[in-house]
This record gives structure tokens, sequence and C-alpha cells, in this order.
């Protein structure tokens, strides 16, 4: 019991501040999780971090699931996944409330423009860390570095860690070939049902399809704009305008991205339409990392899989660094921006003990004091 609070008051606290996005959410669970309460050595994260990259769903939310497994067991694995995304549902209803009764949404930029620049500091910090127990040698940083080159070139994310994964294991294999009996491992696919025709918008239906987006997905928050736009503009369920507001609540609030669902879901059936959308889109998740857990140090015990992994491993830190370049390229457009940025720096590099939480705080208030000069 002990171990479940503990695993409840740690996700619900990232939950409240992690923003950011998936590689900011990783930054701070790095920090929280290996550092701070070695709840597992540097290694494993990388490894549960490589393989979840390989699963549809929110990355960050299951990574989430796999540390709170690692503490707490399978309802760790419950407790941590639903801590994490109940303070995003919960702002996400409440925004998406407001806009049902007033047609606009709050204004709060100022604050997330602080926010982008604070967690471009986290998110190197680790880089850094994850980088230097990734990098085992030159043959993986020259993998990653064209991981990194393909990623910045626009190639999907997850075709660059599959093929950096398929073509390490080889690589490494036959370069210290051994002998050793190879160890299968079968990964699983879904197939994607089509939705049954139904009259009428019923919070079933909203379910079934955010159920059907949730098993599928892979990528940012801009291929769930295209999956959505696919399942619901199309239908005539919602506006294109709707679905862009949708998407910035996501990416405005704490936590992941897809408690767009809930903002949809409200739009369309109200507060059971939003249960039912955020039930949908998250419901794959828990079930895909009950599943790839256990198989996560059989992968590892393995030797083509641990090249497998060890390659995963290093493309995901690209794709991390891919991120952050295209994050500080897109955020540092201004000079506030700019200083807010050198500050959480020297904070995080600088004081190493401090909490994440405070650099995010700090950012927010600076993104709007500065905001009114």
């Amino acid at each position: 019991m002990k171990e479940i609070k503990e695993v409840a008051a740690v996700f619900f606290k990232l939950g409240c501040i992690a923003f950011g996005g998936p590689a900011a959410h990783i930054a701070m669970m790095e920090e929280e999780i290996v550092n701070k309460r070695r709840w597992m050595d540097r290694q494993h994260f990388l490894d549960l971090m490589g393989a979840t990259n390989l699963i549809p769903g929110p990355n960050s939310t299951e990574m989430t699931m796999h540390c709170g497994h690692e503490r707490a067991g399978i309802p760790g694995l419950f407790v941590a996944g639903a801590c994490f995304i109940f303070p995003a549902v919960v702002i996400t209803g409440i925004f998406a409330y407001l806009y049902a009764e007033y047609g606009q949404l709050p204004a709060v930029e100022p604050f997330i423009f602080g926010i982008k620049p604070a967690v471009l500091a986290i998110i190197a910090a680790a880089i850094l860390k994850l980088g230097k127990k990734a990098l085992k040698g030159w043959e993986l940083g020259v993998l990653g570095f064209f991981v990194l080159a393909a990623s910045l070139l626009g190639m999907n994310e997850i075709l660059a860690l599959l093929g950096a994964g398929v073509l390490g294991a080889f690589y490494f294999y036959f370069r210290n070939q051994s002998g050793a009996k190879l160890r299968t491992f079968l990964p699983f696919f879904l197939l994607q049902a089509p939705v049954t025709a139904l009259s009428g918008i019923t919070s079933l239906k909203v379910f079934w399809t955010f159920l059907k987006v949730g098993a599928v997905l892979y990528g940012s928050g801009y291929v769930l704009f295209a999956y959505l736009d696919a399942e619901l503009v199309t239908r005539g369920w919602l506006s294109r305008q709707q679905l862009i507001d949708a998407v910035a609540v996501g990416q405005f609030t704490p936590g992941p991205v897809l408690s767009t669902a809930t903002f949809v879901g409200y739009q369309l059936t109200g507060f059971w339409g939003a249960v039912a959308a955020t039930l949908g889109i998250f419901l794959p998740s828990f079930l895909f990392v009950l599943i790839l857990n256990p198989l996560v140090p059989k992968m590892r015990q393995s030797k083509i899989l641990g090249y497998f992994l060890d390659s995963v491993n290093i493309a995901a830190v690209a794709v991390m660094v891919a991120v952050l370049f295209v994050m500080a390229r897109d955020t540092l457009t201004d000079w506030r921006a700019m200083v807010i940025a050198a500050i959480s720096l020297l904070l995080t590099f600088g004081l190493k003990k401090i909490n994440a939480m405070w650099t995010v705080i700090g950012g927010a208030l600076l993104g709007y004091l500065l905001s009114l000069i």
C-alpha cells in the first residue's frame, strides 16, 4: 500500500507540471524515477523507453505505467497511468465546458510562452544523461547520427526507430557472432476495424472511435490531428476549427496531448462523451504496456534482441535531440524566450538539485511578467 501511495503521489505531481510534450515528460520522469528515487537504473529506463517507442499510444504516458509497474507491480501500472492522465483530463474538461458555454478558450498564452523555453533546458539535461548511458561505442554514435539526420529531414519517427533497431541488431550480431541460440520475439499487431454505422452520435460510438484511434496511433499531436480529422471532421461530427481548438487545448495543458480526446468528446455528447472518449483513447495503452512490460527483460537477455534494444535506445535519444532542435527553432524567436531559456539552463545545469517543477513554474511566471513589457 505504501508503494501504491508513492506511485500515485509522484505521477499525480508529474501530471500537474509535465508541460512541453513527450520529450519533456520523459526528462522529468527520468529525474524523478532514476535520479531521485532510484526505482530502476538508467539502463533499464532506457530499455523501457526504447521498447515503448515501438508500440502505439502516448509514449510518455506508457512510460509512467512501466515505472509504476516497476515500483508496485500491476496495480502500480494502472495507478501511475491514471494519476498522470487525471490532471490533464480534468483541466481539459473544464476548458471544454467553458468552450461549449462561451465559444472561446481562456487567455493562457503568456504563461505557455514562458513554459516552452523553460522545458528546453529540462529536455537538454535528460538527453545528456540518457545519451551517456546509450552511447556504448562509436558504431552506436554513427547510428544515432543517421537517425538524427533522418528525423530532421522529416522521416517518420517509428520508421527511424525500427530501421535503426533492425540495422543495429544484425550489424552487432554478425560482428560478435558466437553461435548463441537466437530467441524469437513475436510482436503483436492490431487490425483496424471499421466503425459500425449507428444513427446519430452516441457516447458508445464516441468510445469506439477513440478506442480505434488509441489502438493504432503513432507519433505526435500533429499525427493525432490527422487521425481525428479523418474520423470526425470528414464525418461531419465536428468542424475543423473546433478540432484545431481541441488540439490547442491538448498542447497547452500539462500531461499527455491525448487529453484532446476529453475536449472533443465533450463537444460531441457532453459529459459522458468526454468520459467515453478519454477511456477509449487511453485504454489500449494500458493493455499494450501490460503485455510489453514482462518482455523487456527477456529482450535484454537475448543476444540479438539486446543489440536491437541498444540500437533503438540510441535512436530514441537521437529523436529527442531532433525534437529539442525543432522546439528550440520554433520557440526561441525573440529576446524574451531567449532570456527564459538562458535562465532555465543556468538553473538546470548550475543548480543540479533543483526540481523540474520549479523550472516550469518559474518559466510560466517569467513568461507572464515579460509579456507585460
